[in-house]
């Protein structure tokens, strides 16, 4: 019989979690899901991406990773290792032609995530008129999770949700 790995149960923990909001609660809808193997090297990739409802201006996405590495140490029992998964938020907007909600933007997300490390990415697409930005903010995690973090995910998720109300009121003062 299959034996699911760490990755395998974060993944389906957190995907559960996220359609229960937008099929249940209607708090959210879901936008995009990605599931990949990476077959070169052998990792796990999953990320799940969703707007608040009624509110579409901020995209959250929250995102697990697993290397071989993990997935060899956790089928081999291996004592020494920590098999795991990488975690990271990321919030998808829109900005001004010279990024000037970045400041409030970084200060924010400081605020609401102050034990992890944030960043911005800004980019723009060639010829677009608008000379809107695009900005991935991203939230990493210095530490790894498993199953014994499974009881985290609610909480990690209504923090996600609350930045996104956050991250929508800040966009609608700029």
């Amino acid at each position: 019989m299959f034996d699911p790995s760490i990755f395998d149960n974060l993944k389906v923990a957190v995907e559960n979690q996220v359609y229960d909001l937008d099929n249940l609660d209607g708090a959210v809808r879901v936008t995009g899901r990605d599931d990949r193997m990476e077959m070169s090297v052998m990792s796990r990739e999953f990320a799940i991406r969703f707007v608040r409802s009624g509110n579409e201006a901020v995209t959250a996405e929250i995102g697990l990773a697993a290397s071989l590495a993990d997935l060899a140490a956790e089928l081999l029992e291996r004592k020494e290792a920590q098999p795991g998964c990488t975690v990271r938020v990321r919030f998808y907007m829109e900005v001004g032609p010279q990024g000037e909600e970045c400041a409030a933007i970084q200060r924010l997300l400081e605020q609401l995530w102050p034990e992890q490390s944030v960043s911005q990415t800004l980019s723009w697409r060639y010829g677009d008129e608008t000379k809107r930005l695009s900005n991935t903010a991203e939230i990493r995690f210095d530490r790894r999770i498993d199953e014994e973090q499974m009881e985290d995910l609610p909480g990690l998720l209504e923090h996600v949700v609350r930045s996104l109300d956050e991250l929508a009121a800040q966009m609608k003062s700029e």
